[in-house]
């Protein structure tokens, strides 16, 4: 099975496939819309994909990812019933790993129809299915666990969350819980203040995801 590959990108479809060629020998691959401008590249411009090798019974085909996010978030996405290696594609090329991981914090149903191929039965599986992912950490990149750059913690009144609890609240805004609630889990953590974000998110989302 190939589960790295780097090489040049020579072309690119509209589809998702690009071929990459590794020391000759061009492969075709087939990414999420907007891989390549994340995935890393070298001095010489090769691009590094990590790689899902599909093997079917009539054909052998690669799916290619930016980092090893994207990866596993595809491979929770294809073990939704419904979800095959084409729609996870979509998926992700509609909504990258953070923003998937938002909406499905959020239960927006309405944001995951908007990627082609799942309609409103789809989404609420997604949404369903997915859920208890997000609290494990498996979907959702590092951003999902850190305050957007652009993101300004709320003001707040005397009393209410500072500190490494203010950018709990600020990062649970960031996917999609009102700031009340957010605020409220941020107190009961306090005495947690010097554990990793991520971890306090994770417990978080314990809470709030329902």
């Amino acid at each position: 099975m190939i589960g790295r590959l780097h090489g040049v990108v020579v072309s690119e479809s509209v589809d998702g496939t690009a071929v990459v060629d590794v020391h000759g020998v061009g492969y075709e691959v087939i990414v999420p819309l907007g891989t390549f401008g994340r995935a890393p590249r070298d001095a010489s411009g090769a691009v590094t994909l990590l790689v899902i090798t599909n093997v079917r019974e009539d054909a052998i085909t690669l799916f290619g990812f930016a980092n090893e996010h994207e990866r596993a978030t595809f491979r929770a996405l294809t073990a939704v019933a419904g979800i095959g290696p084409r729609i996870a594609v979509a998926v992700l090329g509609a909504l990258p790993p953070n923003e998937l991981a938002a909406a499905i914090a959020r239960n927006d149903v309405k944001r995951l129809q908007t990627v082609p191929g799942v309609g409103r039965r789809l989404a609420e599986r997604l949404a369903l299915e997915l859920k208890d992912k997000i609290v494990a950490g498996v979907v959702g990149a590092p951003s999902t666990f850190a305050p957007s750059p652009l993101a300004v913690a709320p003001s707040a009144p005397s009393g209410a969350p500072s500190g490494p609890m203010a950018t709990l609240v600020v990062t649970l805004m960031n996917l999609g819980f009102k700031q009340p609630e957010a605020e409220r889990v941020a107190a009961d953590f306090q005495d947690r203040a010097g554990e990793p974000l991520d971890a306090l998110v994770r417990d978080a989302l314990k809470r709030l995801v329902k």
